[in-house]
C-alpha cells in the first residue's frame, strides 16, 4: 500500500483561532505534487477583471513522503502555498471544485466571527486567488457561526453547498450569485447536519445529471447516526432519507463509486470510550463501509483508525484505485518548541475500497 504524509506545524502565528478547525491545513495551506520538473502556474485571463489577492510569495519549495511496504520514505517533489497570507482573518473549512468549461477553481471557505461561508476563485489552477466573498451577501451578521460545507459542481455552471445544516445554497452562474432553500429534516423530523461532498451520477452517453446521493447526520444521546438520501431531479426534491443501522456512533460520511460498481462510504467515527473528554473533536476515528445493492444495505463499519484521523476525500483514478486523503489531528509528536503538529495523509485502495 502506497502512502502520503505531509506535516505541518500548528503556529498562534497562522490565524487558526479555532481548534475545531484544523482543517484550514487541508486547503489554505495549498499544496501540489508535482512531476520532476513541473510548473504550478498557468497565465491568468487577461479578460478577468474581478478584484485577484497578492501572489502568497510565490510557490515554495515542498516535498511530501512516500512509505511503502518495505519502510523508509521518498520524498515526492511539491510546491506549496498559504492562500491569503497576508490576510489577518480566519479563513477556514476549505472545499474545492474544478469548473471544466471555465477551467476554475472555486474554493467554499468559512471565514472570520461569527463564521460566514464565502468564495474565492482562481483561473490559474490556484496560483492565485479573488478576495473572497460571502455567499449570502444580504444575509446579516449571525450571532453564532455559520460554516460553509459539501461544495459540489454538478455541471453547466451548476453548484450546490450548504450552510450550517439549515440553508442548501445553490448557483447556476458558476458561483457569481447564490439561491438558498431550507435543508429537508431527516424522514424521523430529526436534523440534518451536512459535512461532505454530494456524490454527483451521470449518464455516461449524455453527461447528464441522474442521480444526486447526500449523507447527513445526527447527535443525540451522547452518540452521532449518519442518515442517507437522494434526488433523482438533481436536487429540486428528494426521496426519503434512510437512517442506515451500520452508521450508528458515525456522523460526517463521504461517498465514491468504485470501478467495480460497489458504492464505497468513508465514516469519521465517534470519539472512543477510551478518549472521552480529551480536547475537543480531535479523537475522532475513520472507517469504512461498503453497499453492493445502490445503498440498500451496508456492511459493517471497518475502523482503518480509532482516533486522531478523519475529514476523509476519497478519488477514483482511471485505473480502479481509491486515493482517500484525510486529516490529521492526533497521533504525530509535538515540535521542539511544544506546538503540536498536524498533517495531511493519503492512502490508495486496490481492491475497491476493502484494505
Amino acid at each position: 500500500m502506497s502512502f502520503l504524509t505531509a506535516t505541518f506545524p500548528s503556529k498562534s502565528s497562522m490565524n487558526v483561532a479555532c481548534c475545531c478547525h484544523q482543517t484550514i491545513l487541508a486547503g489554505v495551506l495549498f499544496c501540489l505534487s508535482l512531476p520532476a520538473g513541473g510548473s504550478a502556474a498557468v497565465a491568468k485571463n487577461p479578460a478577468d477583471t474581478r478584484e485577484q489577492s497578492p501572489p502568497a510569495t510565490a510557490w515554495k519549495a515542498h516535498f511530501v513522503r512516500r512509505l511503502g511496504d518495505g519502510g523508509g520514505a521518498v520524498p515526492v517533489p511539491a510546491r506549496i502555498q498559504i492562500v491569503h497570507e497576508s490576510q489577518e482573518r480566519v479563513i477556514a473549512v476549505p472545499y474545492l471544485a474544478w469548473m471544466p468549461e471555465k477551467d476554475r477553481l472555486l474554493m467554499l471557505v468559512t471565514c472570520d466571527y461569527p463564521h460566514r461561508a464565502m468564495v474565492l476563485s482562481s483561473d490559474d489552477h490556484g496560483a492565485t486567488w479573488t478576495q473572497p466573498r460571502p455567499v449570502l451577501p444580504q444575509e446579516p451578521a449571525h450571532p453564532r457561526h455559520m460554516v460553509g460545507v459539501s461544495l459540489t459542481y454538478l455541471g453547466g455552471g451548476h453548484l450546490m453547498c450548504g450552510v450550517e445544516g439549515k440553508l442548501r445554497c445553490i448557483s447556476r452562474d458558476y458561483g457569481e450569485t447564490w439561491t438558498t432553500e431550507a435543508i429537508p429534516l431527516n424522514s424521523l423530523g430529526g436534523p440534518w447536519y451536512q459535512w461532505d461532498h454530494y456524490l454527483v451520477e451521470r449518464d455516461t452517453g449524455t453527461g447528464k445529471v441522474t442521480r444526486l446521493m447526500e449523507t447527513g447526520y445526527e447527535e443525540s444521546a451522547g452518540y452521532s447516526q449518519a442518515w442517507l438520501r437522494t434526488s433523482t431531479d438533481a436536487g429540486l426534491t428528494w426521496n426519503p432519507s434512510v437512517r442506515i443501522p451500520q452508521w450508528e456512533h458515525m456522523n460526517e460520511v463521504a461517498l465514491v463509486r468504485a470501478a467495480n460498481g460497489q458504492l464505497v462510504a468513508a465514516c469519521r467515527t465517534d470519539i472512543p470510550a477510551s478518549r472521552k473528554g480529551e480536547t475537543l473533536d480531535h479523537f475522532s476515528g475513520l472507517g469504512i463501509s461498503i453497499s453492493s445493492d445502490e445503498g440498500q444495505t451496508w456492511s459493517p463499519v471497518e475502523r482503518l483508525y480509532d482516533w486522531g484521523r478523519m475529514h476523509p476525500s476519497m478519488v477514483v483514478l482511471p485505473g480502479g484505485e481509491i486515493v482517500m486523503s484525510y486529516v490529521v489531528r492526533k497521533g504525530y509528536p509535538d515540535l521542539p518548541d511544544g506546538f503540536p503538529q498536524f498533517g495531511i495523509e493519503a492512502i490508495v485502495s486496490r481492491d475497491h475500497g476493502r484494505t
